[in-house]
């Protein structure tokens, strides 16, 4: 494979987002957190931090770094971390948990065409999205592009039309997976040149210069980048918040065909055959890992 060809990859359409880090203040109240509010147990607990997630999947993991600062709403870091569900019962399950654990955490839903979805933010400010997927026939494309807005949804309507006692005892046993992530960057053109031009995803829509979604094999958005907070904004601090983006490829040529893109475009990179690291150009904190299951669920 030359140089040329490795620029112009895509990602493979098997890709998925896995597990996101959290460097945390107080590992005790955040882990009451993501179990009461959200509905997740523990999946496994070490010194450098507890999993948590569903049905044995891990989807967050919360890292002990007491004596690091919150960032400031400005920084470069996590916009939020969106929790799939696979049915609207099982979303309104999670969706009446978290209003009840702190009704002020609770900060916007909407209907995005593609999605329906609720936003709420932690106890330490990171941001959080539950959402849903209608149908993939149902979304709309112009082009490469697919059609999303923000239209009203409203909680409690939704409540009333989906939840139901069975999705509320079966909770932590219902599915979840992180489906995509959304960080706030700099400057969205540089975050187009990253994520689309060197890593291989798709862009799949835009704000004008103000966010930017991209995706690998047609999914509305595996990850997202916005300057609403952050326009402007240089490389990270070491602070409380984002730790690590986890993302899986199928294959181990996938891997090596990204880390010979990362290395063409001249981006630092360690890769042990089994995983790919590297940060983003706000040192936002990759890790790319390989699981040959996916190949077999798509």
């Amino acid at each position: 494979m030359n140089f040329e060809s490795a620029a112009q990859d895509l990602l493979p359409a098997e890709l998925a987002m896995e597990m996101v880090t959290l460097k945390v203040g107080n590992l005790p109240g955040m882990t009451d957190y993501y179990q009461r509010a959200l509905g997740l147990e523990t999946i496994a607990e070490a010194a450098d931090g507890v999993r948590l997630g569903r049905a044995g999947t891990a989807l967050v993991k919360l890292a002990p770094a007491e004596g690091l600062q919150l960032p400031s709403a400005g920084e470069a870091g996590l916009f939020h971390t969106a929790l799939l569900f696979q049915s609207r019962s099982a979303l309104a399950a999670t969706l009446a948990t978290a209003a009840q654990f702190d009704a002020s955490l609770f900060v916007g839903s909407a209907d995005h065409l593609v999605s329906e979805a609720f936003y709420f933010t932690d106890p330490e400010g990171n941001g959080i999205e539950l959402y849903f997927d209608r149908p993939r026939d149902s979304w709309h494309w112009d082009g490469a592009t697919v059609r999303m807005a923000s239209n009203p949804l409203s909680p409690q309507s939704y409540l009333l039309e989906n939840l139901d006692e069975t999705a509320l005892s079966g909770q932590r046993e219902a599915q979840a997976a992180v489906g995509h992530v959304h960080l706030q960057v700099g400057e969205v053109a540089r975050a187009e040149d990253f994520y689309v031009r060197t890593l291989g995803f798709e862009k799949t829509a835009s704000i004008h210069d103000q966010a930017l979604f991209v995706s690998a094999g047609g999914y509305h958005h595996h990850m997202a980048m916005n300057v609403w907070n952050s326009r402007g904004a240089g490389p990270r601090r070491d602070t409380l918040g984002l730790g690590e983006v986890r993302i899986a490829l199928p294959g181990a040529d996938d891997l090596g065909a990204l880390q010979e893109r990362l290395d063409h475009h001249g981006i630092a990179n360690g890769n042990t055959g089994a995983e790919l690291r590297f940060e983003d150009p706000w040192r936002n904190q990759i890790r790319v890992t390989v699981d040959s299951k996916l190949r077999s669920q798509h």
